[in-house]
């Protein structure tokens, strides 16, 4: 794992529900600590430390590395997942023959995540609801871990 790239900053838009379901389950696995977490819908952020504008940001998704310099797109997930073990999952998006098509459909995706929140907002739910009931479990024998990634950068 290239120590270039972490701490990774990630820049997500907390009014997506998909995005805050997918920050969730990267954060559950940030065991290592290589990931942190900055919500740019929150009151009071302020993009310029990230040089990229807010429009920028929730056009597509966006990571800082420890150097300042900005990630964009699907290599943000291509390095949370290598982060926490799950790179496996994502290596096949940046083969040269898939990258320009899984880029693009990304892109999409990013400018209507907001619909497919409102879609998917059954499912999105029901992973939610899972997760809560796995973490108190876990709290009730012993093995639970309380933080918060809002604000954790």
């Amino acid at each position: 794992m290239d120590s270039t790239n972490y701490p990774l900053t990630l820049l997500y838009d907390g009014n997506c529900p998909v995005c805050n379901l997918e920050m969730d389950n990267l954060w559950e696995r940030n065991h290592a600590g290589l990931l942190r977490f900055v919500d740019i819908s929150a009151p009071g952020f302020d993009p310029a430390p990230y040089q990229a504008s807010i429009a920028e940001m929730n056009a597509l998704i966006h990571a800082q590395r420890p150097d300042g310099s900005l990630v964009i797109g699907v290599e943000v997930f291509r390095l949370a997942y290598s982060a926490v073990g799950l790179g496996r999952y994502t290596h096949f998006t940046g083969w040269p023959v898939l990258k320009p098509l899984i880029d693009w459909a990304y892109a999409l995706f990013a400018r209507n995540r907001h619909l497919a929140s409102r879609i998917a907002m059954p499912l999105i739910t029901w992973i939610a609801a899972r997760r809560a009931i796995e973490r108190s479990r876990a709290c009730a024998s012993g093995h639970c871990e309380i933080n918060s990634k809002k604000g954790s950068s």
